[in-house]
């Protein structure tokens, strides 16, 4: 199905490019860089998102394969609007040494197991939780916002070596996260991916 882009859309993403030039990014991180740059009407993330084309590639097969969707907060399931995601905030408990978020991921990841995108926009803690399972993950997109322990969970993902999409600063948030994972979901299946 062939999604209708709205004629405010268009002329949004015609006069991003108008300002910045995104040719010389490979497909899918085109995508990615522009639709956050879209939510966020900050120009600055194409120069510090940080991502590997095909490490997208294969997220973008399995996310259209039907992997399941995980999100830290309801306002990032909010934002993806084709996708059913799994969000366990509201049953988590919060403990010593533990943050309702970080529960959060624990009960997700006990739904829904190895292989599934992760969708992180708000909370660090969330992001260092998925760090320490094993969750052989499609693909995190890393994008908690805030003064403390953003950036520092961002670079514990980045060296953990999983397939992930990031930034190299505090920003981030709810919506550049959905728009990261809505990118994949609205970028046409190529006959490659089917092979």
């Amino acid at each position: 199905m062939n999604r209708v882009v709205h004629p405010i859309e268009q002329e949004s993403f015609r006069r991003l490019r108008a300002r910045l030039d995104t040719s010389h990014f490979p497909p899918l991180t085109r995508a990615v860089v522009e639709r956050v740059v879209h939510s966020s009407a900050d120009l600055g993330y194409a120069d510090e998102l940080v991502m590997d084309e095909d490490e997208l590639t294969k997220a973008h097969a399995a996310l259209h394969a039907g992997a399941p969707v995980v999100v830290d907060v309801e306002m990032v399931a909010a934002g993806i609007t084709r996708r059913a995601t799994v969000c366990r905030l509201r049953d988590a408990k919060a403990g010593p040494g533990l943050t309702r978020s970080a529960h959060a991921v624990r009960l997700a990841y006990e739904e829904v197991g190895p292989g599934a995108l992760w969708v992180i926009g708000c909370a660090p803690t969330a992001l260092e939780e998925l760090l320490t399972l094993d969750a052989s993950p499609a693909l995190v997109v890393g994008l908690p916002v805030g003064f403390v322990g953003a950036a520092e969970s961002k670079a514990a993902l980045r060296e953990s070596g999983l397939p992930a999409v990031s930034n190299v600063s505090e920003k981030g948030g709810s919506a550049v996260a959905a728009a990261a994972l809505n990118a994949l979901l609205y970028h046409p299946i190529s006959s490659e991916e089917n092979l």
